[in-house]
């Protein structure tokens, strides 16, 4: 217990981190339940929270659900205009370089030619990046990567 009788406070970090890949998890595999990558959100069903169409059905690789949480990622990222912890958003360090990239591209797409454009370069660049990274299956380079 906490200091006031609460739970302690790692309990709570414990309790989310184990949480994340839960949900990530259950809407991959074609669950309806959470606003996580795919649920629908805050938009109309299947569309996410910048109104761009997500994928009903669950990934058939790898490279597919990287592309898909990177997105999801990307969008977040680009509406509040922060960063998160990676391991906080599921992805691993690589995924998030890509994140990275994916983000900065999209902002300046955003400025010259509006949100629309933006979107779609997302999806564009992260399925392209994350195909790369996952295109002899695996990907290699220790647990981290």
């Amino acid at each position: 217990m906490g200091r006031h009788g609460g739970p302690r406070p790692g309990v709570r970090f414990l309790v989310l981190s184990l949480a994340l890949p839960a949900l990530l998890w259950t809407t991959s595999c074609g669950g309806t339940g959470g606003a996580g990558p795919g649920a629908g959100g805050a938009g109309a069903p299947g569309r996410s929270a910048r109104g761009s169409a997500t994928a009903s059905a669950s990934p058939a690789s790898d490279a597919q659900l990287c592309a898909r949480i990177v997105a999801y990622w990307s969008r977040k990222v680009l509406d509040s205009g922060t960063y998160g912890d990676y391991q906080s958003m599921g992805l691993s360090n690589a995924q998030y370089e890509i994140l990275r990239g994916v983000v900065d591209a999209a902002r300046a797409a955003e400025r010259r030619q509006g949100a629309a454009a933006a979107d779609e370069l997302i999806d564009r660049r992260a399925r392209s990046a994350c195909a790369e990274r996952y295109r002899h299956g695996a990907p290699s380079g220790g647990p981290w990567q």
